[in-house]
């Protein structure tokens, strides 16, 4: 990945998901790219929908999250590309709700 911005926006959100405003003020990105970004990163699985929130005054907005926590590249003899997914609420719960312990 060479976008900057994209890596930007990845890193950030891997742990804890955030909004908009936030990713703009963490990496100062205008309004217009960053949504850009966001959505092309939405239509690639690359980022999810963590939460919508409602504010008191009625706004909504939405909280997103990384959906790779990390990218290995391997070129040797043949490129091979290893992807580590970030686990999500969902699966964390799954996990926890099937385990045997």
């Amino acid at each position: 990945m060479s976008d900057e911005d994209i890596i930007k926006i990845l890193n950030s959100t891997k742990q804890s998901a955030k909004s908009v405003p936030t990713l703009m003020k963490l990496h100062n990105i205008t309004h217009s790219t960053i949504y850009r970004k966001i959505k092309w990163m939405l239509e690639n699985n690359l980022l999810t929908t963590d939460k919508i929130e409602i504010r008191e005054d009625g706004k909504k907005f939405s909280l997103f999250k990384s959906t790779i926590k990390s990218i290995k590249v391997n070129y040797e003899d043949n490129v091979i590309v290893e992807i580590q997914e970030n686990a999500t609420k969902v699966d964390l719960a799954a996990k926890e709700f099937f385990s045997l312990e």
